[in-house]
This record gives C-alpha cells, structure tokens and sequence, in this order.
C-alpha cells in the first residue's frame, strides 16, 4: 500500500479569548499558516492537490469553505481547491486522515492540511443559537427518531464530564491538580523553548498567551458552570481561544519529486462512534480498537495527545488505558493551551511530531473526544 508522509506542522500561536488574535479574521488567521507552510516547503503552489481544513461552527468570518478561502487569501494559485470539514472538535484530526487516505489511495501527492477557529468572534455553538429564531435552538428538539432512540437523555459536554468525574471517581481536587499540572507542564514547555519551532508568530505574537500561573486555592474557589455539575469549573476545562495549524502531507513520490526529507509516517488511521449520551468517552474505545487493528499496544507507543475537554475525560482514559501520565500531554494540554475547536486536532498532531523529535520516541498517539461520542485515533511514526 502507498504511504502518507507527514513533512512539515506548524502553528500559530494560541491567543486567548479576547486577546492578541481576536481582531484577525478568520480567513487570515487560516492564511497565516498555509502561506508558511508553501514557503517552508519549497513545493510550488500550483502543484498542490487540496487544502483540507478543520472548521466547527461556519458561519459569519468562517463560513464559505474557510479552507478554499484561507488559501487564496494567502495568495496562492487560484487552481488549488479546498474543503471544509466538520467532526466536531476532531475536524482537523479527521482532515489530516482524509489527506493521508487521499495520498495512500494513490490519487494524491500534496495535500495542506489543518484547521481555524476564532472563538472570540465565533463562540462554541453560535450556529445553534444562530438558529433560535426558527426555534432550533436545541438540534434534537422535534426529532422523532432520535428521541425514540434516546429519549430526553440530555446531550451536554458538562453533563457527560460531570457523568464520568462520577463514573470513575474523580474528585474536583483531584481533577483540579490534574489542570494545574497541564498548566505547569505548558508553561515549563514555553520557557524551555519547546514551542519555537512549531510556532510561527502572528500579529507580533509568538507565544501562547492561554498558560497561566495559577494555585489548588485559586481553583478551588471558583464556582461549578452550574449546580448540575459542581464539580466541573473552568478550571478543569478547556479554554476557549483563537488559533490555526497546518500540516503539509505527501506521497512517496512527490518526496523524490521535490526532494523532500519525510519527519513522520502515518502509521495507523480510524475513528469510532460510542455513546452520544456519554458524549465523551469515546477516546477509550476509540484507542483499544485502533491498538488491535494496528497489531499493537500502549507500551509501544512512546508519546501520547489526548486533547483535555475536560480533566475527567483524560484521566478516566488514562485509568482504562493504564498509560504513564508522563508520557501523556507532556507540554501540557487544552485546559492550558486552550482548545480552538476546528483547529486543535491539527495542532495536537504538530505538537506531537514536535515532540518526538526532541525526545527521540519512535511512535505517537493522538486521540480526542468528538461530538455526537466519536473519537479519531492517529498513530504516526518518526522517521
């Protein structure tokens, strides 16, 4: 079978919520890392098959196909074409398989892959509320068949992390020194300069602002997002942010053609759908089964990316999984570095290749929590 290369990932920096990158448009923020991933590369621009970008709620300065538009806002040659994808907040991880499946299948040679997301101008579901004056303000409500299926089970991130603090006995404390933990490891990244080579600064931002110094008495003070779930605050969840990524995926053949030196293989591909009540649990089937499809297991994985929705989600997959937290998010994670929806998948997977270089591990793992309860796996190999 033909083999998908991984040659280049890089990121924008992540600016939190109103914060250094609230101002750019969308368009331009996509712009920024595909005009650095052409000029990096050396690959001329017309020579690229598609731009397939990750993008969640596309509307107002995302809407239109963000990945055609990012590309020709960069300035580069009007024949590539591009596609938007929408896995939720997997739509960049999904964007990086549907690049590798184009390359293995043979009908591709060099596809930029990533993702957007501006949180600040676009909030998390915006295009739900969008719909409100329809009355589609709930996207299940009227459903006959999914209420026949489900009922009125209510379909909540807060509700499922709560659900699975619950389930495996996560305490607020002891989630709450899981997140102070993801910030120390971020902020200790940064300062030892582990972010400056996948970082292309944008708008005179070259760090990530989202990091902060914190203390279990500062989070323990905050008050639960509701009486529902009291013991899921912000401190133990994502944050919300504006950020993009971009990776340049090839074949082969355009490795010879153009002369390239590959820094990872994609080694194995999948995702799987779990129960959409628990709506974040999926990660754990989602990684046993791509572990038995790919003939291996955990102690043959070296690094691993699971994106931090929530503390819970990681921890209780950590448990299942039985893997080292030191070899999980090791720079940190989303409750960190913040969580731009569409764009984080790609910016996991740029982390991760990252940081298998500086350690010399062998494989990586990258897994995340999706809505509707799916979970992509990505398994790739350092070369």
């Amino acid at each position: 079978m033909p083999q998908a290369y991984i040659v280049d990932a890089l990121r924008s920096p992540t600016g939190k919520r109103k914060g250094s990158l609230a101002h750019v448009h969308a368009i331009d923020l996509g712009a920024h890392v595909l005009k650095a991933l052409v000029e990096r590369n050396g690959i001329p621009g017309e020579d690229y098959d598609d731009v397939i970008f990750g993008c969640v709620d596309t509307i107002g300065s995302q809407a239109g196909d963000i990945a055609r538009t990012s590309w020709l806002a960069a300035g580069l040659p009007l024949n590539v074409p591009g596609t938007t994808v929408d896995r939720q907040c997997g739509s960049s991880q999904q964007a990086v398989h549907f690049a590798a499946q184009a390359v293995m299948s043979g009908m591709q040679d060099v596809v930029a892959v990533g993702g957007v997301q501006t949180m600040t101008q676009i909030p998390i579901s915006s295009a739900m509320l969008a719909g409100q004056p329809l009355g589609f303000a709930d996207p299940f409500s009227g459903s006959k068949g999914w209420q026949a299926r489900f009922g009125n089970q209510p379909v909540n991130q807060f509700y499922a992390a709560q659900r699975i603090a619950d389930h495996w006995q996560l305490s607020r404390e002891q989630m709450e020194v899981f997140s102070l933990e993801s910030h120390r490891r971020a902020l200790a990244a940064a300062e030892g300069g582990r972010f400056a080579r996948e970082i292309v600064a944008c708008e005179g931002l070259d760090f990530d602002e989202t990091p902060r110094v914190s203390s279990l008495e500062k989070m323990a003070s905050l008050e639960p997002v509701g009486s529902e779930y009291p013991s899921i605050t912000a401190a133990v969840s994502s944050q919300t942010c504006d950020a993009s990524a971009a990776l340049l995926v090839v074949s082969e053949a355009a490795l010879k053609r153009y002369n390239l030196t590959p820094r990872a293989r994609i080694h194995h591909l999948s995702v799987l759908g779990d129960d959409p009540i628990w709506h974040l649990t999926a990660p754990i089937a989602a990684t046993r089964a791509a572990l038995k499809k790919a003939g291996m297991h955990m102690n043959d994985i070296d690094l691993v990316e699971i994106n931090e929705a929530f503390a819970s989600v990681v921890m209780a997959w950590a448990k299942e999984l039985d893997y080292d937290p030191a070899k999980t998010n090791v720079n940190g994670g989303a409750i960190a570095l913040g969580h731009p929806l569409g764009a984080t998948g790609a910016r996991l997977m740029t982390t991760l290749l990252h940081e298998l270089e500086r350690t010399g591990g062998r494989y990586g793992l990258q897994t995340m929590c999706e809505g509707g309860g799916q979970a992509n796996v990505s398994i790739i190999e350092r070369l």
